[in-house]
């Protein structure tokens, strides 16, 4: 979907080979690099490393499935409209992320921040969030004790993550969801490193609250992922 519409966008004169292969071992910043050099297929690699992780961010940072395709659309054409200038002095995935976090708050202060922030929509208003309960828990499957006792635990996650503060939800979701290391975290909501390892701490500490209950109950594989977060 995004590298149809992408590839339609970025089509620019390639000067020089144009470098149709992309070798499988190359950094972010490496095919950033070639892609600024006219290599497409570079450019192709990357949202491929990295679309599913930033849409996941963007969908919990604005809640809603269209305004996070949107954005997360809008992110990747500011990585094309500024590969001419990119230079790797920080890492792409501090500063992709960065964009796609400038681009939550402006989406955000446009509209109504208070609805635009939350991380899933209310039930009725979009049918198609695929809100973290929707997409691990079977909704057809309510019958069973089994997947109920599960529905309940993904609700209640949820509503733990929606209870952080901001900055402790946002760090949170960056180091679990996205996979970045603290200091590429750090680079990307402006503080430092110790700042966002606190910020972590803290966020564990509410979850553990909130979900003590679950800590010694018997997960499958899915669930037992999100569990281990808080251990």
């Amino acid at each position: 979907m995004l590298l149809a519409i992408a590839k339609n966008l970025m089509r620019k004169a390639v000067q020089g080979g144009g470098g149709a292969s992309a070798p499988q071992e190359r950094s972010d910043e490496q095919l950033m690099l070639a892609y600024a050099g006219g290599d497409l297929a570079a450019f192709e690699e990357l949202v491929g490393r990295h679309e599913r992780a930033l849409f996941y961010y963007i969908l919990r940072s604005c809640g809603r499935t269209e305004l996070a395709e949107e954005i997360l659309q809008e992110v990747f054409l500011k990585v094309i409209k500024a590969s001419d200038r990119y230079e790797p002095s920080a890492k792409f995935t501090t500063w992709v992320y960065t964009i796609a976090r400038n681009l939550c708050v402006d989406k955000a202060r446009k509209r109504n921040r208070v609805h635009e922030t939350s991380l899933d929509s209310p039930a009725g208003k979009d049918v198609d969030a695929p809100a973290l309960v929707e997409r691990l828990a079977d909704p057809q499957a309510n019958a069973s004790s089994v997947e109920y006792e599960r529905k309940t635990f993904r609700e209640k996650l949820e509503v733990a993550l929606k209870s952080l503060p901001e900055e402790q939800r946002e760090v949170f979701i960056l180091r679990e969801f996205s996979g970045l290391k603290f200091q590429e975290i750090a680079d990307a909501v402006g503080c430092k490193v110790p700042t966002a390892k606190s910020r972590m701490r803290y966020a564990l500490e509410a979850l553990r609250g909130h979900l003590a209950e679950y800590l010694d109950h018997s997960f499958d594989q899915e669930e037992a992922r999100d569990v281990a977060i808080l251990e």
